[in-house]
């Protein structure tokens, strides 16, 4: 499921961008697991702190919820 990103623009933006698409058109469910910082990094190439940002971009517009020890899940979207 590897992305080709565009240097040019952040890239956070982008990684949120394709988690987005992905809980959208149901790869990743509304309860299922989002990928870890330590995942985003290997698959998109990117320095943890980039995948970090995506993650809390993502859990500031409410998409996903995380759970201290456990990870990062998809938002039910009902809170």
């Amino acid at each position: 499921m590897s992305e080709d990103l565009d240097r040019t623009r952040p890239v956070w933006r982008q990684v949120a961008a394709v988690i987005t698409a992905r809980i959208a058109e149901g790869a990743y469910p509304v309860g299922g697991k989002v990928p870890s910082v330590v995942e985003l990094s290997t698959e998109f190439g990117i320095a943890a702190s980039t995948a970090q940002k995506a993650l809390t971009h993502l859990k500031a517009e409410g998409l996903i919820r995380t759970e201290v020890g456990l990870g990062s899940f998809v938002a039910d979207g009902s809170s």
